[in-house]
């Protein structure tokens, strides 16, 4: 079975090398359920083990076709996650628009039948500001969203809260009296 940072790892290199064929076979696979695009299927097989269970298959095809859709190196947090890109869409100190926090809401709300249209009119939305996803984090969390297992409940719960704080929870900022306090 292999770990989500080698399923993204071989993405990345197919946007390294400029593998246009496969990016946009990948990128066919955009609003369609996983596996009903077969020019994404021959991409995305070539990377899977055949252990990988069901929602790690399907976690592939939903981000193998956004990562093709928009494939902007990320540098960031490794802990990133939605929650931090919806909230780069507006200014620090500022409530969020109603329009991106619509979205977010959204995106919260979805269940696993949901979330491969979620997310592309997510990424969508962060591609057109120019926002770059941590593609890791987010295979993580869809893999886990995806899990029809009887604690898959639990896991969409707990990603529903982490996106919630990076959206929502102001940064903490310290004060000098703080910093000396510490000393």
């Amino acid at each position: 079975m292999k770990e989500a940072y080698e399923l993204i790892a071989a993405l990345e290199r197919l946007r390294d090398s400029n593998d246009r064929a496969r990016l946009s076979s990948l990128r066919r696979g955009l609003g369609q359920p996983p596996g009903a695009v077969l020019e994404a299927s021959r991409v995305v097989e070539h990377l899977l083990d055949e252990d990988d269970p069901p929602w790690t298959e399907d976690t592939l095809y939903i981000i193998g076709s956004l990562f093709a859709f928009h494939p902007l190196p990320y540098t960031g947090d490794r802990w990133h996650n939605m929650g931090d890109h919806f909230r780069a869409l507006y200014p620090e100190g500022e409530d969020p628009p109603p329009n991106v926090e619509r979205r977010f809401l959204a995106s919260l709300s979805s269940e696993p039948d949901d979330l491969p249209d979620m997310l592309r009119q997510a990424i969508s939305l962060l591609k057109s500001k120019s926002v770059p996803v941590n593609w890791l984090q987010l295979f993580e969390d869809v893999r886990q969203w995806l899990d029809r297992r009887s604690e898959g409940a639990d896991k969409r719960q707990e990603i529903r809260l982490r996106w919630s704080r990076r959206f929502w929870r102001l940064p903490s900022r310290k004060t000098s009296s703080d910093s000396q306090n510490q000393n």
